[in-house]
């Protein structure tokens, strides 16, 4: 493992090339399009957008710390931290709509 690999904000793990997904932290759909982005895990990524709605993303949850304080998140980031980093799942459950 290299020390250039960028660190997920979210759970704290290195993200191996090619395994991050860059997250809008306010929806491009409720006017983040340009605004801050941070780069996660594709499936840390993925939990965000299964646990939360858009509006939800924007309103309440457009920071790291907020989303890092969703309960859902934060049981999901506990049991992601114990993976490797290039560790990849289904995300369990439905997607909630958009």
């Amino acid at each position: 493992m290299s020390n250039s690999e960028p660190i997920c904000p979210l759970c704290d793990r290195p993200i191996p090339d090619g395994d991050g997904s860059l997250h809008h932290l306010i929806p491009k759909l409720k006017g983040g399009k340009g605004g801050p982005t941070v780069l996660l895990h594709v499936i840390c990524h993925k939990e965000v957008h299964a646990t939360l709605t858009e509006a939800e993303l924007a309103r309440d949850f457009n920071t790291v710390n907020a989303l890092r304080a969703h309960p859902r998140l934060e049981k999901f980031l506990n049991w992601v931290r114990k993976r490797p980093p290039g560790f990849r799942s289904r995300v369990p459950g439905k997607r909630r709509g958009r």
